[in-house]
């Protein structure tokens, strides 16, 4: 199946508004009080170089997807993929058509 120009501004509409949730989600989960949203940047490294965060800190992630999303990651490799950046999280997020529980 192709997608439509339309289909793809609809997915990169879509990924930017979770990329949002997912700094403020971040940042409330993992109690982040001295960053804002704007320095979590959406393509840089989670771990590591990056934001810093550690294993402790994937966890945390993990509960943030499933909480928000209810999105289960129960594959460590699988995981380690999603939680690469805060873009490869909202791709994922967007590709499985979840939306944030209330």
């Amino acid at each position: 199946m192709a997608y439509t120009r339309e289909d793809t501004l609809r997915l990169d509409s879509a990924v930017e508004r979770v990329i949002k949730e997912l700094q403020a989600g971040i940042i409330e989960q993992l109690h982040l009080l001295e960053v804002s949203p704007a320095d979590i940047k959406p393509d840089a490294p989670l771990f590591g170089a990056g934001l810093g965060l550690d294993s402790v800190d994937a966890i945390e992630l993990i509960v943030l997807l499933e909480t928000r999303y209810g999105i289960k990651l129960q594959d460590p490799r699988k995981a380690r993929e999603i939680l690469t950046s805060v873009r490869t999280m909202a791709e994922f997020v967007v590709a499985r058509g979840a939306a944030p529980r209330a």
